[in-house]
């Protein structure tokens, strides 16, 4: 089974939990949370580092979900799921951090040929790199790139998704993936191919 078959039929079975928590079923939205809970987790990480306050976020969201439940209409669980977290998560560090929730507007102006990151990664050989590093080095990128790599490298999201989510178009996302990758790849020098790393990252 390829990766766009398991994602798809991940969905299929998140989105049965969907419909039954639609129903009223609070069993199957608990089962549902807790299958999104690591992933809206570590995606939120991409914008901040108070644990805290990425649990706090998460269980709003959970609850304002299955408040508004019987209006919400959903194509892909998931993705559902990270736009409202990530709108969440702006709206409250707009409130109490402004300067942190700041659009860095230069990370996406670049221009890059996205099909250059596709032709690396595929082209340079697995690694066996320390962890301790690797996460350094991943911690240590601007905020937008770590969010898109996050994407589509833990989530298996397209291009066209990655940008419908964080509000910017195609080109942005290659921007920020191959600038990403590039920044990775020059803190470690013997990394092979930024898959790899992001392996060992999200373990």
């Amino acid at each position: 089974m390829n990766k766009r078959q398991r994602i798809a039929e991940e969905n299929e079975l998140l989105l049965n939990l969907w419909h039954q928590s639609q129903a009223g079923d609070s069993l199957a939205f608990c089962q549902l949370a807790d299958k999104q809970y690591r992933t809206l987790f570590n995606y939120a990480t991409s914008f901040t580092s108070d644990r805290e306050f990425i649990k706090d976020s998460i269980q709003e969201l959970m609850i304002h979900i299955w408040e508004r439940r019987q209006n919400i209409h959903i194509q892909y669980v998931s993705i559902y799921f990270l736009k409202a977290l990530r709108n969440q998560l702006f709206q409250e560090l707009r409130r109490h951090h402004p300067a942190v929730a700041q659009l860095d507007a230069d990370e996406v102006n670049q221009i890059s040929d996205f099909q250059t990151v596709e032709t690396e990664i595929e082209r340079n050989e697995l690694f066996n790199e320390n962890k301790a590093k690797v996460r350094t080095a991943l911690e240590e990128l601007p905020r937008r790139q770590k969010e898109a790599i996050f994407l589509k490298y833990y989530e298996g999201m397209d291009n066209e998704q990655i940008a419908d989510l964080m509000q910017v178009n195609r080109q942005s996302v290659a921007n920020l993936l191959f600038k990403g990758i590039a920044c990775l790849k020059s803190q470690i020098k013997s990394v092979g191919t930024a898959i790899s790393i992001l392996v060992l990252f999200l373990r």
